[in-house]
């Protein structure tokens, strides 16, 4: 009997317990650290992605319309470098302190210097203003790259088990919106204690964010280990750009997530990076950021922690889904009720929260896919599959510069003043809430269709993974010969 017929004996739908699941081997403490990793990342990432466009429009003074252009080129670039990091460590051998780890730890180092020098602007002319805003961030956005990839394909290979995976899902996503949390009542507020919202106080804040960013990767490296034993046979020999095509284009439940990761993480960035404008300008009281940040981010914190018992009880997929409509019930009755800031409050929350637990889920469908294309193919590409995921967020981000900064352009945005036109508050709310209503209808849409590995499923791949086997054969022996074929 071939290996594909031995799978096929175990039905789609068949009950958890007829299936065997690969052990639970995490400790506690590294659970936690690996969340660290992702608070890092936020002190770092999530720092530019809710106050950079603030910070070029009314303090540098650049228009909105080219920064919504260096964004949008920006992080095209940044797209491609996921791709040359994903060669980088996919090439690289496994030694004492494992493959993922060494990689991440120094280009933190290197990140948390460049997210300083984003945060900083010469007293030069416009021209070179712009060119220095899209170099630094362009150079930021590569060496995130060699953070964000090894850190992401670390998971794959601390655990296969299906609820320490949404563990570690949660504690990332717990570390990330962690750092959104500091960082949104506590930056603004930082500036404000150093004398106002001034081009060298901007620069001090994130030395501030920067230094918390370090210590938090000092501890995710420290106190996580690679446990999972990988057969990379087939990894030694040479790979060509088709072998990397091969193992994405051929991963179905990647594409879905790369996908829905379009509409979701546009969705969250949207809503951070325009809450500054909406509390300034809809509410009137830019005060106001720190309190909406601290409600609706710290109610988020709280949600996530039930995503391992929502994921055991009712399935990645479906979690996912009844979380979207929720979300776009909620952003949809925001945008259609006058702006009051208590209905703004409870609903923006209510859609934060049910946006976030589908992104902390996310993680975990990532390294799914990751496992997915070993068994699909029988070569191992933690570094490309994750780039590939990493594309869809780089995009993501564009798209999410492209509507927020793009409606302040044409709705007649005018960096410090007072007062907007009822037109750019408009659009600023529109952003803020339309917008991720519908790109969350659109998500669910996606992962309704095109995701078709349910948890069952995956525990046979993860079966078959640990006894080195792929889905035609013996992971190692016959895995080149059988892919020339295909």
């Amino acid at each position: 009997m071939s290996i594909q017929d031995s799978i096929a004996v175990v039905p789609d739908a068949a009950p958890i317990d007829d299936v065997e699941e690969a052990e639970g081997t995490l400790t506690g403490k590294e659970k936690v650290a690996y969340g660290f990793g992702d608070l890092g990342n936020g002190f770092m990432f999530d720092l530019g992605q809710a106050y950079l466009t603030k910070f070029w429009i009314d303090t540098a003074g650049i228009g909105p319309a080219v920064v919504a252009l260096i964004f949008v080129l920006v992080k095209l670039f940044d797209a491609v470098m996921d791709t040359v990091a994903a060669l980088f460590i996919d090439g690289r051998k496994v030694g004492k302190r494992g493959k993922f780890r060494p990689v991440m730890m120094v280009s933190a180092f290197v990140l948390a210097v460049m997210t300083v020098v984003t945060f900083t602007m010469p007293d030069v002319s416009m021209g070179w203003k712009i060119a220095f805003a899209a170099g630094s961030y362009a150079i930021w956005g590569g060496v995130y790259s060699f953070v964000n990839g090894p850190y992401g394909s670390l998971a794959s290979v601390m655990t296969r088990n299906i609820k320490e995976r949404a563990q570690l899902a949660t504690s990332r996503q717990a570390g990330s919106l962690g750092a959104q949390w500091i960082c949104g009542i506590a930056f603004i507020p930082i500036m404000m204690m150093l004398g106002g919202m001034t081009a060298q106080n901007y620069m001090w804040a994130a030395v501030a964010m920067s230094v918390l960013g370090m210590v938090s990767f000092v501890l995710c490296y420290r106190g996580t280990k690679e446990h999972v034993v990988v057969n990379r046979e087939a990894n030694k020999e040479k790979t060509g750009i088709k072998d990397y095509a091969r193992a994405v284009l051929t991963n179905r439940p990647l594409l879905g997530l790369v996908l829905m990761s379009l509409f979701t993480i546009s969705s969250m960035n949207v809503n951070n990076m325009m809450m500054i404008f909406f509390a300034e300008f809809n509410l009137g009281n830019i005060a106001l950021m720190a309190v909406l940040n601290f409600v609706m981010i710290g109610a988020s914190i709280v949600g996530i922690m039930f995503i391992p018992k929502l994921v055991v009880r009712f399935g990645k997929k479906r979690t996912v889904m009844v979380s979207f409509a929720i979300a776009v019930a909620a952003n949809g009755l925001n945008f259609i009720i006058p702006t009051n800031l208590w209905t703004f409050m409870i609903l923006v929350t209510i859609g934060y929260v049910a946006l976030s637990i589908p992104n902390g889920i996310t993680w975990a469908f990532v390294s799914d896919t990751i496992d997915y294309g070993e068994w699909h193919t029988g070569v191992r590409r933690e570094g490309m599959t994750y780039a590939a995921f990493s594309f869809s967020r780089k995009v993501s981000q564009s798209l999410a510069a492209l509507v927020g900064a793009g409606m302040l352009a044409v709705s007649g945005y005018v960096a410090q003043a007072a007062e907007q036109s009822d037109a750019t508050l408009l659009g600023i709310k529109a952003v803020m809430t339309l917008y991720p209503a519908l790109a969350l209808t659109i998500a669910a849409i996606i992962i309704y269709f095109i995701y078709n590995m349910s948890d069952d499923k995956y525990r046979r791949i993860a079966k078959d993974l640990n006894e080195g086997r792929w889905e035609h054969g013996v992971i190692g022996e016959s895995t080149r010969a059988s892919l020339a074929v295909k």
